[in-house]
């Protein structure tokens, strides 16, 4: 029988080599693309801040969409294919630590600690969406509304196209992010929550790539 010792030195081993793997980005609470190579490297994608906006056709009769914008048809962060990508994010070297003092803190001033852990996970604050091109912009369409008369009614409730991703956990606070499927040549952005001050417009972090 192995000494309990020995077995969580191994275990502790496996996973340190594990996370070794993985570069630290350089900057917390970003998205990278996760270059596999013989040694694992990362690619800051384009990064910008986007707010909530909502244009009306024809003064509401012929419908409207809301969504965010990025300046320009085309990333300039490009990926020559959409095979089997990987994207990490990293929350800090301190997100996810919770202790007794800090949850006591957060229920003195009303706040359940559960809600305050769910919004730090990524999982439940970033979308993956392809991206509508023309006119120098790319778009993301939230959501689409029919005119009155039943204009754009097909399109009714419709936005843009979402892929979704597996979340695997590689340390505390970094995490990989596994696209599910091959991504078709086009134009991408990572939504993201953005959780800073002055948020009331609905503003959202976009990180965005391309594939050629």
């Amino acid at each position: 029988m192995k000494h309990p010792a020995l077995l969580f030195f191994l275990f502790y081993s496996a996973f340190t080599i594990k996370a070794q793997k993985y570069p630290d980005p350089e900057f917390s609470n970003e998205i990278y693309f996760l270059k596999k190579d013989s040694i694992h490297s990362l690619v800051r994608l384009e990064k910008d801040i986007s707010s909530m906006n909502t244009k009306m056709k024809l003064g509401g009769f012929g419908g409207g969409e809301s969504g965010y914008t990025l300046k320009g048809e085309k990333s300039k962060v490009r990926l020559p294919d959409g095979e089997n990508l990987s994207f990490v994010f990293s929350a800090g070297t301190s997100s996810g630590s919770s202790s007794a003092q800090s949850d006591s803190v957060l229920r003195a001033n009303g706040l359940d600690p559960s809600i305050m852990s769910e919004m730090n996970d990524p999982a439940s604050r970033i979308t993956l969406y392809y991206t509508e091109s023309g006119k120098g912009l790319r778009k993301i369409v939230t959501q689409k509304t029919p005119g009155a008369m039943g204009f754009g009614a097909k399109k009714m409730f419709s936005g843009s196209e979402k892929y979704t991703f597996s979340m695997k956990k590689i340390k505390e606070g970094y995490w990989e992010l596994v696209i599910d499927k091959t991504l078709p040549k086009g134009e991408y952005a990572f939504a993201m929550m953005n959780n800073g001050i002055n948020t009331g417009d609905m503003s959202m972090l976009l990180f965005a790539f391309g594939i050629d």
